[in-house]
């Protein structure tokens, strides 16, 4: 199935989840399963949006296991720990991006989030970025 994906609308929901996520940070840090599980969900819809958003001719298919295996890699990467990537890790964005310790429920997370993504893509999206293939970028 051929699919082109409307930059502008994907992208724009890349930001909208992307800001709705620090602010999940910022003013829900105090609610633990916000902190500790919604975050993380929004975090692999905003990377499924933004390849979504780059990659605008893949199919939902190859934009959700390409989101699971970057998400998986990230997470699995904080099992190591040397002193260049913790440096890294201590900047407010290479601790968003790259985390800082392994946790098994995030797979989890990330999953919801990516099938999130996927459903919201299926069966929201279709309808509205269909009349305005004509404004790709």
């Amino acid at each position: 199935m051929h699919v082109n994906r409307n930059r502008i609308i994907y992208g724009s929901l890349t930001l909208s989840v992307l800001l709705l996520g620090l602010a999940s940070r910022r003013f829900m840090g105090d609610v633990s399963f916000v902190k500790d599980y919604v975050g993380d969900g929004l975090w692999a819809l905003m990377v499924y949006l933004g390849f979504a958003t780059f990659f605008n001719q893949w199919t939902a298919r190859a934009v959700g296991l390409s989101t699971l295996l970057f998400s998986f890699g990230i997470e699995i990467s904080q099992i190591y720990h040397a002193p260049w990537i913790d440096t890294i890790r201590a900047t407010r964005l290479g601790g968003l991006v790259l985390g800082f310790t392994f946790v098994w429920s995030d797979l989890l997370c990330y999953t919801i989030g990516v099938g999130v993504g996927w459903l919201v893509e299926a069966y929201l999206i279709p309808a509205r970025y269909q009349s305005l293939s004509s404004y790709k970028l």
